[in-house]
């Protein structure tokens, strides 16, 4: 034996010569079965593998590998030592190592003898990786501390790759198996928001549909003292009609969405004339709440976007109302910003984006509730969808159009009764 190299260094060599033991290789055969056959649970196929193959096999140690694609490091699963040697705690492997590269590129199992692994001196280092469809899945990695005991034995050697191979089926299935569970749990969650959703949304539909038929009927039966009252009777109707078109849009919107089917024509878009139309809505609903409505935009020159000018109203409309519709003293402030930078988006240089900012001293949203804002079907507060009306989907639809044009949303509350600012960005066609 020659005196220890260090890994990266260290000279490929495949045993070939000393028969082991018969027993062994029957061991070997019977832990390939248990392994497949024996469990669906990840943790448990590791550790069953490094302590089957290292106790049967008289190894100082036994370690389970899986592969950090991001890190290109190897982190430890399972690991079986041998009650005078050292546990691993972590396992860093360095990019530039070739034994590595080779490892990871070609799936080959290699043999080293003689060589330095994190720092301890190793007479044997066996690696094999575990295969599933041509594709490792993990890596066996058998190490002896000090005098190796001498090449496998051929047919050992093969067992332990047949071994390394039936792991790699045992772990994929394992894989699949958690993802079909989580796929299920996942499925079973949002088939019940979307029930809970579904009863919220019926009962949103029958009050403004009730408000219509009543004061119609009122109307029909003559029940008006005056024709003012009459009047005042039909614009109740009609208000109803207007929330009752809101809701519907809303779940079609969000229908389309769901299925692909958004179909938006991107070009390019006066910005200033989308602000303008939010403020000739907005800033009456406000002064009838008694709120202040402040609206502040960059005046170089028109603000030309790349979007889609319709879906751009929607947004602000749906942003800029809920704003109004939860706050109840104080005001909204609306704020444009310019932001040069070189974006690429689609394969096309854009010059910056353009910043909405909506604050408002409304009844903000708790830290803990802020997640579920941009999840589907979810409404935050049921207390809140009963008290002010809505399906709750116009962030979520307001998210999905922003971001079909290139640009982002983001939500932001320091906590109940402190108020809230949603952002969004869009596509800026030139800087103003």
């Amino acid at each position: 034996m020659g005196q220890p190299s260090d890994l990266t260094e260290s000279t490929l060599r495949f045993s070939s010569l000393d028969p082991l033991h018969p027993p062994v290789i029957s061991q070997l055969t019977a832990i390939a079965k248990r392994i497949r056959r024996n469990s669906l649970h990840l943790p448990t196929i590791w550790q069953e593998a490094v302590d089957s193959i290292g106790s049967t096999l008289g190894v100082s140690r036994c370690l389970l590998l899986t592969k950090d694609f991001q890190s290109r490091h190897l982190q430890i699963e399972a690991e079986f030592c041998q009650p005078t040697v050292t546990a691993f705690a972590a396992l860093i492997v360095p990019e530039e190592s070739e034994i590595w590269r080779q490892l990871f590129e070609q799936h080959q199992p290699i043999t080293l003898y003689n060589v330095q692994f994190q720092g301890e001196d190793l007479g044997g280092l066996w690696i094999f990786p575990t295969l599933y469809q041509d594709q490792a899945n993990g890596y066996l990695c058998l190490q002896q501390v000090g005098p190796a005991p001498g090449p496998w034995h051929p047919e050992t050697e093969a067992l332990l790759q047949e071994l390394a191979e039936q792991t790699g089926t045992a772990i994929a299935h394992a894989t699949l198996y958690q993802e079909l569970t989580q796929a299920t749990k996942a499925a079973e969650e949002a088939s019940r928001l979307k029930s809970e959703f579904l009863a919220s949304t019926t009962h949103e539909l029958r009050t403004p549909l009730n408000g219509i038929i009543g004061f119609l009927r009122l109307i029909l039966d003559d029940m008006a003292d005056s024709e003012a009252e009459k009047h005042e009777f039909v614009e109740e109707a009609y208000q109803s009609a207007l929330l009752l078109l809101n809701l519907i849009n809303d779940i079609l919107d969000l229908a389309k969405i769901e299925a692909g089917r958004v179909g938006i024509e991107l070009e390019v878009v006066d910005f200033s004339e989308v602000l303008q139309a939010t403020e000739n809505f907005a800033l009456p609903q406000a002064q009838n709440k008694g709120l202040s409505f402040n609206l502040t935009a960059p005046n170089q020159g028109p603000l030309l976007v790349y979007g889609n000018q319709r879906w751009l109203l929607q947004v602000m409309l749906n942003i800029v109302g809920n704003a109004i519709k939860f706050t109840h003293e104080g005001g909204i402030t609306v704020a444009v910003e310019v932001m040069p930078r070189t974006v690429l988006w689609e394969g096309v240089q854009k010059p910056g984006l353009l910043k909405v900012s909506v604050g408002d001293t409304g009844i903000g949203v708790s830290l803990e509730q802020q997640s579920k804002l941009f999840k589907k079907f979810v409404q935050i507060d049921g207390s809140h969808s009963k008290a002010y009306g809505g399906t709750g989907l116009g962030l979520v639809i307001s998210q999905k159009l922003v971001e079909t044009m290139g640009g982002k949303v983001a939500f932001f509350s320091m906590g109940e009764g402190l108020g809230s600012t949603v952002t969004f960005t869009v596509l800026l066609e030139e800087l103003p």
